[in-house]
């Protein structure tokens, strides 16, 4: 059985939540940017029934 590499998933962590970080600072720089975003995506539902 192959052993954990820790340091391989401390790292993933790491990157993860320096994105999370990042893309939470971005937000506050400009909050209505993000309203602007949100508005303009797809809702989940729409796309599943466009496709039956």
């Amino acid at each position: 059985m192959a052993k954990p590499n820790y340091a391989f998933a401390k790292r993933q962590r790491d990157l993860a939540k320096k994105q999370k970080k990042e893309e939470k600072r971005l937000r506050k720089a400009d909050p209505s940017s993000e309203e602007q975003a949100e508005s303009t995506e797809p809702s989940e539902d729409t796309t599943e029934n466009s496709l039956d």
